[in-house]
């Protein structure tokens, strides 16, 4: 039977627009999986691996701990803010001495920003059909 490691886990949940992430963070060497696939095939365009990596650069932690991430809905944008989003309460929970770091730095505040509903008479949320006099 294998034995289990005594690893302490830390869970944190991130959302940005339509995307949910579950975030689990295990002391590790840095690791960083999204949907059981690494960091960089999931993400390929850097704007996004840095944009997972912020929180755990500001506090200093890249090396320190593996993560292990869920992410659906929405499109990679709001996937990859809902994974700071889910390492930035993980982190949270770890330490609490990372919190004034990561709150001045605005990662523990879900952005409130989502699509405008679609209204009738128009086309979209605001685009109009073409106007015509005659």
């Amino acid at each position: 039977m294998a034995k289990k490691s005594d690893n302490i886990v830390f869970l944190g949940t991130g959302r940005r627009k339509k995307a949910i992430a579950r975030v689990r963070l295990l002391e590790g060497k840095g690791n960083i999986t999204v949907n059981k696939k690494p960091l960089d095939e999931y993400f390929t365009t850097d704007v996004l691996k840095v944009i997972v990596k912020q929180p755990l650069v500001a506090t200093n932690t890249l090396d320190k701990y593996d993560v292990i991430c869920t992410v659906t809905g929405g499109g990679l944008s709001g996937q990859a803010g809902a994974v700071r989003h889910g390492i930035a309460r993980a982190l949270n929970e770890a330490n609490l001495e990372y919190r004034p770091t990561l709150k001045s730095a605005g990662f523990l505040t879900r952005d409130p920003r989502m699509k405008e509903r679609k209204k009738y008479g128009l086309k979209k949320a605001r685009k109009a059909p073409q106007f015509s006099k005659r």
